[in-house]
């Protein structure tokens, strides 16, 4: 499972990473959207990981951009505010599978990852 995950916050991402290498992901990070894109073109991710609210940059262009460049590469977003919280992300992102709180558990987190990421695998798209 190859995992990118798009947080502006260092000390979060490095948390989730751990989490997720545990369970056997290989684990990219970005923290904008420039090196977000940079790693969309260069690699494919079975899922991203990508905070609504980055600090530099646009989650919702990566998103799109992951869904131009990358179509089965699905994203969980997280975020922090309240933003989407009506679940309209989903009309927005056809990418989204998932939306959670920053502040879910990290281990709640990489069970979210680790089932979105082996739909993929059932559907028959290599990882």
């Amino acid at each position: 499972m190859k995992v990118l995950i798009v947080e502006s916050s260092k000390e979060l991402s490095a948390l989730w990473r751990r989490h997720l290498e545990r369970l056997g992901a290989v684990v990219a990070i970005a923290h904008d959207q420039d090196s977000a894109t940079t790693l969309l073109q260069r690699r494919d991710f079975s899922i991203m990981v990508l905070d609504l609210v980055l600090d530099h940059g646009s989650a919702l262009a990566v998103a799109d951009f992951a869904s131009y460049r990358r179509p089965d590469c699905r994203v969980i977003f997280v975020t922090n505010t309240s933003f989407f919280s009506d679940g309209s992300i989903f009309r927005h992102c056809a990418n989204a599978c998932a939306y959670l709180q920053s502040q879910t558990e990290p281990a709640d987190l990489a069970a979210m990852v680790e089932h979105y990421a082996g739909q993929r695998v059932a559907a028959g798209r290599p990882v």
